[in-house]
């Protein structure tokens, strides 16, 4: 019996490792898709899958289409992210952005189209903006912690689900700027430089350490997974597949270029599945 799971760009590498060494050690086959958050939770309250992949929290009316459907779940953190700003490898004028020059640049209003409007002592060099769809949790959690609303933000920049697609904007443009999760910064730092946030406190760059003891303030978040009930009560190869994925969390994270959780954290969800599935 197979298992099922779509949602986060981001937290899909995540659950793709976990199902690769779920099978190299004689689990079932798990299929995992990559339709963005939001999308992921469409198909999950419409029943037609047995994990989500989440990069946010639920949202309310995501929650009542769920209760509607009479899709009951229990949501389980899997891992720590830390949201990264990337520029070109070539751009040698910034190494940090305070969350206020974020603001400026990603702001609903914002006009911002060179880089010296953002700083006078940087070049006029034109800015290209590359970032997450707005279907993607990545693009509710940072337009909400650099613009302080959810989905709050410019529009005139290259929106993708496809976090490559920001890879190789960046890459091929000196003047570029994108944000996505760290993993995908670890996979792609020969041709890209992660730039420090100073969030209030100074310039913190990206890191598993920082993520893990919170100073890389506001960037850093949790990352989910959503298990419909009915699938763990039903099916026990999502029980299992589920209880192998938190197990094996650490290396799990390690392999897939994630932040690993603490042995407590992991020891608390494990035991939220356990009170589920009781």
């Amino acid at each position: 019996m197979s298992v099922t799971a779509d949602g986060s760009s981001t937290v899909g590498p995540f659950t793709t490792k976990a199902a690769e060494d779920w099978k190299a050690a004689g689990g079932s086959d798990v299929t995992v898709g990559i339709s963005g958050t939001g999308g992921g939770f469409e198909r999950f309250c419409a029943g037609e899958t047995d994990i989500s992949n989440a990069s946010r929290p639920i949202k309310d009316d995501e929650a009542e289409i769920c209760e509607q459907n009479g899709v009951e779940y229990v949501e389980l953190r899997v891992a720590i992210d830390a949201l990264t700003n990337v520029v070109n490898i070539e751009n040698d004028w910034v190494d940090c952005l305070t969350v206020d020059q974020l603001s400026v640049i990603w702001g609903p209003r914002s006009t911002v189209k060179s880089w010296k409007q953002v700083d006078p002592s940087f070049p006029d060099v034109r800015l290209r903006l590359y970032g997450a769809g707005t279907d993607s949790g990545t693009f509710d959690y940072f337009t909400e912690a650099i613009n302080g609303e959810s989905g709050a933000s410019r529009s005139d920049y290259s929106a993708t689900e496809d976090d490559n697609v920001t890879v190789q904007g960046v890459a091929g443009d000196r003047g570029a700027l994108g944000y996505f999760g760290f993993s995908y910064f670890e996979q792609n730092q020969s041709t890209l430089k992660a730039l420090e946030v100073d969030g209030g406190d100074g310039c913190v760059a990206p890191s598993v350490d920082a993520a893990q003891d919170g100073s890389y303030t506001p960037l850093s978040r949790p990352l989910f997974i959503y298990v419909k009930r009915s699938s763990l009560e039903e099916k026990e190869d999502v029980r299992d597949f589920v209880r192998f994925a938190l197990e094996k969390q650490q290396t799990i994270a390690q392999e897939a270029l994630f932040v690993p959780m603490s042995r407590e954290q992991i020891d608390e969800q494990l035991a939220k599945l356990e009170s589920a599935t009781s």
